[in-house]
């Protein structure tokens, strides 16, 4: 894992600001591995994308919408 460009002003989920460099994310590697876990099961509709986000943030603490985790899984 390692650092990406930022491209906006919203920070995404399993990224946090580059504290010497802000115009750079770095990953969080517990938030990055809950959503790998979590995708699959969002892709093959075992959970629903309301199910998945609540899960997220109670496993990260770190709140995300059931919109922002359907983006995600669009892109992945």
């Amino acid at each position: 894992m390692e650092n990406m460009r930022r491209t906006s002003s919203t920070i995404p989920f399993g990224y946090k600001l580059n504290e010497d460099n802000p115009e750079f994310l770095n990953p969080i590697p517990e938030q990055l591995e809950a959503l790998e876990k979590i995708l699959p099961m969002i892709r093959d509709k075992t959970l629903s994308l309301r199910e998945g986000s609540m899960w997220l943030t109670h496993e990260t603490g770190r709140s995300i919408s059931h919109m922002g985790l359907k983006k995600i899984a669009e892109r992945k």
